[in-house]
């Protein structure tokens, strides 16, 4: 793959943040690249990622990457997961992960690998990637040791450097689960979801010691700066369940985020908050409006939410709803979540499957947003459709493939794609046909009225038309 930046980033050295340039007043290339793909002023995505409420995820190692914009000035964007486990899946089949994840429309993609050959299978991912590629290190740390009690500060840091080096652009670390917070989740159902999180509470609790990326965090400062990787917060205590939503445990951990978000910026660091989880919909405004306060309106990563607890199977339809609540409330980002949710290792039709629920849920709320453009899309697919333009409304489809196998499924001949029907109505109860033909009708009719018709009341064409003289 070509390295789209490999000119915008020769010479950066030293502190080497998108935010650290836009502080000093300069739009960088990458500033410039997203400002024309959002329809944006150059300057105040400057000012947005000085403030830091915008984030643009662009590791100097990445020269293959097309920069992002992730905030609430920008569209909703969507993020996949991908990655191997300890079980299933090796290199080709996240290489070929990925590419769907591209083809299905992705904005950034995770490797979440936790099983052999993490390093070897990351570097495929990054040189193939023209989107930002985020990770959780503390996967590839866990790898290196017996056990998770073996970690040490120095193995964290030392697998962040390795992977900063590589490329990757945004890191998630769970440094808000503290020693504070872990005796709140005792009233929990689910208790600890998040593996990072899990892992780091092991540790913490195995070596009675702080979470080392909460003591070294200005360690891991000093890493993003030279290389420029986003901080993404991980919501180690998000709730993995209705009935842990909201909760102390939760709250509390955002509560250090904030804090630690203020300590990133004074660096010139740029970070993002991961948000939950389950949430009830009546909640999902509250905890938009709770990061927004607590964490200084820095970008929300949200997983899911998921609306409910009982759709195993179906969890990138329950997501996809709270997702779609949580962008039109402030959400600047949606990790998919797919059918395998809860159950297994996704395959490729599970990826596509979340990434369009997810493309969906986005779209949705940047309409809802009133983003510009974002209905031209939705307006230029009625128009093909009153025009029975089927060709037109497949390649308008967030899944023209699926569009177009489910058409043809009934109706497979080329002469289809110019019937004026298709399957579910046929020739005679199409009512698009139909109204055309009464929209016609309509016309003459009102054209022989014209001159009697009076726009404040029509009294004269409603006394003709009902047969009055």
């Amino acid at each position: 793959m070509s390295a789209f930046r490999s000119a915008w980033i020769q010479g950066r050295t030293g502190n080497v943040t998108q935010m650290h340039y836009a502080r000093q007043g300069q739009i960088t290339p990458e500033m410039a690249f997203v400002a024309q793909e959002e329809g944006l002023d150059p300057e105040l995505v400057r000012a947005e990622v000085a403030r830091g409420r915008m984030v643009i995820p662009a590791n100097i190692h990445h020269p293959e990457s097309r920069p992002v914009a992730i905030g609430i000035a920008a569209r909703c964007k969507i993020n996949a997961n991908i990655g191997n486990s300890q079980i299933s899946s090796g290199l080709d089949e996240e290489v070929e992960k990925l590419r769907l994840s591209l083809h299905y429309g992705a904005d950034t993609v995770m490797d979440l690998s936790t099983g052999k050959r993490i390093r070897e299978i990351r570097e495929a991912i990054l040189r193939n990637s023209p989107v930002p590629i985020g990770t959780v290190p503390i996967y590839e740390a866990v790898e290196r040791v017996p056990d998770v009690r073996a970690l040490t500060p120095e193995i964290m840091l030392e697998v962040i450097e390795e992977q900063a080096r590589q490329g990757v652009d945004y890191m998630t670390v769970h440094c808000g689960v503290t020693l504070e917070v872990l005796p709140l989740i005792e009233s929990r159902i689910t208790k600890i979801v998040s593996r990072g999180g899990a892992l780091m509470a092991q540790w913490m609790l195995h070596h009675e010691k702080e979470n080392p990326l909460f003591t070294h965090f200005d360690a891991l400062l000093e890493i993003c700066k030279r290389h420029d990787v986003t901080l993404s917060l991980g919501d180690g205590l998000r709730p993995g369940c209705l009935h842990d939503a909201s909760d102390a445990a939760q709250f509390t951990e955002l509560r250090i985020l904030g804090e630690l978000t203020r300590r990133a910026w004074e660096q010139e660091v740029q970070v993002m908050i991961e948000g939950p989880g389950h949430v009830p919909l009546d909640q999902i405004e509250e905890n938009m409006l709770k990061e927004r306060e607590l964490c200084h309106e820095a970008p929300f990563y949200v997983l899911g939410p998921l609306v409910t607890d009982i759709a195993a199977g179906y969890d990138h339809i329950a997501s996809a709803i709270g997702g779609a609540v949580a962008a039109w409330k402030g959400a600047s980002m949606l990790c998919y979540v797919t059918p395998k949710e809860h159950l297994g290792l996704p395959n490729a039709e599970d990826v596509r499957a979340g990434i369009i629920a997810y493309k969906i849920a986005a779209h949705a709320a940047d309409i809802a947003r009133h983003r510009p453009r974002a209905r031209d899309r939705d307006d230029a697919m009625s128009r093909a459709r009153f025009s029975f333009d089927w060709n037109r409304q497949f390649e308008l489809a967030l899944d023209p493939e699926r569009a177009r196998e489910y058409h043809d499924e009934t109706l497979p001949e080329n002469a289809h794609k110019s019937a004026e029907f298709c399957s579910m109505c046929g020739p005679r109860f199409c009512a698009y046909k139909l109204s055309q033909d009464v929209a016609e009708k309509s016309r003459h009719l009102a054209e022989r009225f014209t001159p009697d018709f009076c726009p404040q009341t029509g009294d004269a064409a409603r006394s003709r038309l009902a047969g009055n003289t």
